[in-house]
């Protein structure tokens, strides 16, 4: 039996709103500011995301093989190509250079956060 489940997940940012916005024209959604550094994406689809501010932010490095990057988003995708034009156009860069056989590439958010575009 399950003691609990997953309601959001939080990203730690210097710019809550600017890092919501990113997602949202990603994953679409609408941006919910509650004016005091927590900022919240509803309405899209799959796990809750929300945004909260962190003063000194420093974002994981990736790879980093003296440390791990913590945790990163798997974001699935129609087309690989396509999505990642979207990304970088949006701001996300470009950590692992794209290998045509696999199925997934990875990116940093305008935050620093690795996320993933996985072919579904």
């Amino acid at each position: 039996m399950a003691i609990a489940t997953l309601g959001t997940v939080v990203l730690d940012c210097p710019d809550p709103v600017a890092l919501a916005g990113f997602y949202a024209r990603v994953l679409g959604g609408e941006i919910e500011d509650d004016g005091d550094g927590w900022v919240e994406l509803t309405g899209a689809t799959g796990t809750p995301l929300a945004f909260q501010i962190a003063p000194g932010f420093v974002p994981p490095a990736w790879p980093a093989p003296e440390g791990s990057q913590q945790f990163h988003l798997d974001l699935t995708v129609e087309d690989l190509d396509a999505a990642e034009k979207g990304v970088l156009a949006l701001g996300a860069t470009m950590l692992d250079a794209a290998d045509s056989t696999r199925s997934w590439r990875v990116y940093a958010d305008p935050a620093g956060h690795p996320f993933c575009l996985c072919a579904c």
